[in-house]
């Protein structure tokens, strides 16, 4: 079973350093705020395989379906720009 720890937000911005090399020991840490769960630092080794792609190319595709017609959507800025 894995360990788990609970920082308030001012005491996990105090303990950061220490809470990193929890997680890098294996240590799950939940941030909460008004004594709610907020945030998490996990360990890497529990992020394999969530995020296959990184940097750019991994909002390849995110605005497919933003515009019904990119050619309109387009056209209507430039009509937009000639008015200036």
């Amino acid at each position: 079973m894995r360990r788990t720890s609970s920082y308030g937000l001012e005491q996990a911005r105090i303990q950061l350093p220490a809470i990193a090399a929890n997680a890098n020991a294996g240590v799950a840490s939940v941030i909460t705020r008004h004594g709610r769960p907020y945030a998490a630092i996990v360990p890497v080794q529990d992020l394999k395989g969530a995020h296959p792609a990184s940097g750019i190319l991994s909002l390849r595709g995110s605005g497919r379906g933003l515009w019904p017609s990119p050619a309109k959507a387009i056209a209507e800025l430039r009509d937009e720009w000639g008015d200036a």
